[in-house]
């Protein structure tokens, strides 16, 4: 006897009316949430199209007397000077990202093969507590040293070094325990005794076994550099951009 004989002689447990309105009921609230949430966003994209006329108008319209136009992004583009605050952005996010993924697992290559070191622990134990402190209370110190005695807040080179000098202390952490765990040193000595120098260990071996801790912090280290918002209000004063 086939199992669709079986099945078919097996009779099906009815869903009850109550359940079946029950369900109706929350899958017609769900929609009503929905809506209500995403109506705000869908006026403003459709506003974003239209002009100031007919926002005022009729802000709740498709479109307006004068049809859809694409005056506020270019005004808007034009008012921010967008093409330049961008580069800057991309120039000083990449920068940062390429610095702190060269420093950080080099510094955590040589904690994690020099655990016993005292200067490699105390190395690591500086890193991590300095995670711990907020941006609030290095904002004076930041603008008196860098603007009043040095006069270089609004350089590209001194937010890249501020990126970096942020996102080093997570991301050396991160690299140590990836090459700690995940490398085993007898690996390394295989490649050593078949003639290859330290740095064609690090690089062709070492780094291609921490490829996921290295995606991630470069992920982290991209996000965290186009969101970054204080550090760069902070050192080129408000200005948009830096001077160079």
């Amino acid at each position: 006897m086939s199992s669709a004989t079986v099945s078919a002689g097996i009779p099906q447990a009815k869903v009850p009316m109550r359940t079946k309105v029950g369900h109706v009921v929350l899958y017609v609230v769900l929609i009503v949430l929905l809506l209500a949430f995403i109506s705000p966003f869908l006026i403003v994209i459709i506003n974003s199209f239209k002009n100031m006329s007919d926002i005022t108008s009729d802000p709740l319209s498709l479109t307006g007397e004068h049809g859809f136009t694409l005056e506020n992004f270019t005004g808007a583009m034009d008012a921010m000077n967008f093409w330049t605050v961008f580069g800057n952005s991309l120039i000083i996010t990449i920068s940062a990202t390429v610095l702190t993924i060269i420093f950080s697992a080099m510094a955590a290559y040589v904690i994690a093969r020099n655990p016993r070191w005292p200067a490699c622990a105390l190395l690591l134990t500086l890193m991590v507590a300095s995670m711990v402190i907020p941006f609030q209370v290095l904002m004076v110190p930041i603008v008196s040293v860098y603007g009043g005695i040095f006069g270089v807040l609004a350089h590209r080179l001194t937010l890249i070094l501020m990126h970096v000098g942020f996102s080093v202390s997570m991301a050396t952490f991160m690299f140590q325990g990836a090459i700690f765990t995940s490398v085993p040193a007898e690996i390394e000595e295989a490649a050593e005794i078949d003639g290859c120098t330290p740095s064609q260990i690090f690089w062709k071996i070492t780094m291609p076994l921490i490829r996921p801790i290295l995606v991630y912090v470069m992920i982290t280290s991209l996000i965290g550099g186009l969101q970054m918002f204080d550090v760069p209000q902070i050192l080129t004063n408000g200005k948009g951009g830096p001077d160079r």
